[in-house]
């Protein structure tokens, strides 16, 4: 199992190993013209795939094949991960599946320009203060794949009104994550938020997509909420303040 874990530490190998799933039984020559590195180096690697076990080598004439093993993987699969996430792992799938798939009518959507850099609208997004400052909650979490996140107030008494579990993060482009009651379980028809920050000009394009809102009431309260969040993000971020109004007290009519 180590040596699986030492070939696999190494982006090149995997490189190698997703080649060969795509096209299984390729010469040495065909392999090295698809990573920008010495002919030596490749055989090297290949070598420490094929002591991990994790590929296969026939010879054919004067032609060395190599052949993806993927018995090791799914070994390591089945003793790491199979007896304890793949329940949560294939609701997370699932949530991101749906996430991805165009939609007819999304339940909301909203856009705005701001004029900052998309590293700045991410770390507005993610750093617990940040938004604490903005939506009068901190969004506290690692931000990893798979962890928790809380909607926390900030007045100290540590109550969490929000929260959900992270379902996909691509700084800083592309963070996806559920939004529910506090302790709500995880389910693939789970209300979901994206946003998706896009570079437009010296500016940027940041869209809000909220799905699987449950009830009417759930539609018109994110249909006041969302603006009034991305306001005061919006507001921060180009002037410094937030707004005076804290979001929840911005009236639905003037």
């Amino acid at each position: 199992m180590d040596r699986v874990f030492k070939a696999l530490a190494d982006p090149a190998r995997r490189r190698l190993l997703d080649s060969l799933r795509a096209e299984d039984g390729q010469t040495l020559t065909r392999l090295c013209g698809q990573l920008a590195m010495t002919r030596q180096s490749v055989t090297q690697h290949l070598e420490v795939l094929r002591e991990a076990n994790l590929i296969s080598v026939v010879r054919r004439g004067r032609e060395r094949l190599h052949y993806l093993n993927p018995v090791p993987i799914h070994e390591l699969q089945q003793r790491w991960i199979a007896p304890f996430e793949q329940p949560r792992l294939a609701v997370l799938g699932a949530i991101r599946r749906q996430a991805e798939e165009p939609r007819m009518k999304p339940d909301f959507v909203y856009v705005t320009y701001i004029h900052a850099t998309p590293e700045r609208v991410w770390e507005a997004l993610t750093d617990a203060d940040l938004t604490g400052v903005y939506w009068g909650h901190s969004n506290v979490s690692d931000w990893r794949p798979g962890s928790p996140w809380e909607h926390r107030r900030t007045d100290s008494s540590g109550v969490v009104d929000a929260g959900g579990v992270v379902v996909e993060v691509d700084p800083p482009k592309r963070l996806v994550m559920t939004f529910d009651e506090p302790g709500a379980e995880v389910r693939p028809d789970s209300s979901t938020v994206t946003f998706l920050v896009e570079p437009y000009h010296d500016i940027v394009r940041l869209t809000v997509t909220h799905v699987n809102l449950a009830t009417d009431k759930d539609r018109e309260a994110v249909s006041l909420g969302w603006p009034a969040v991305m306001a005061n993000l919006k507001s921060l971020l180009e002037t410094g303040r937030a707004l005076p109004q804290a979001p929840w007290e911005v009236p639905a009519h003037l």
